[in-house]
């Protein structure tokens, strides 16, 4: 019973000894505020149906990271749209703007409704 006791007391402090530091935030908390107003608009590639600024997919981080560097840069909030845009495409914004490409995202439910 004793070396149960032992090697259960071991696991636990190994475990606790892995544990992951928390992801460390911007140093400025105005780039923080700013990353967040940015990442809400725009979709999770990985989980589609959350919020960049929400999900805790390794691309998320990831995004979120480089949108942190280009709001570091000085880049304003449109060419950081502009930028996932051209990278990812319309479907990254939560509300991709209405063009014959995005006509199926806009009026697709509806077709799919009266079917």
């Amino acid at each position: 019973m004793k070396s149960l006791f032992w090697i259960l007391l071991t696991c636990v402090c190994l475990n606790t000894s892995f544990a992951k530091d928390a992801a460390p935030l911007a140093d400025d908390p105005v780039v923080e505020q700013r990353l967040i107003s940015i990442s809400e608009e725009m979709r999770c590639l990985v989980c589609q149906n959350e919020s960049l600024a929400g999900s805790r997919s390794d691309l998320a981080n990831d995004l979120r990271r480089e949108i942190r560097i280009l709001i570091q840069e000085g880049k304003s909030d449109d060419q950081i749209r502009a930028f996932m845009v051209e990278r990812y495409g319309d479907f990254v914004l939560y509300r991709p703007p209405v063009k014959p490409i995005t006509w199926l995202l806009w009026i697709g439910p509806f077709v799919i409704l009266v079917i």
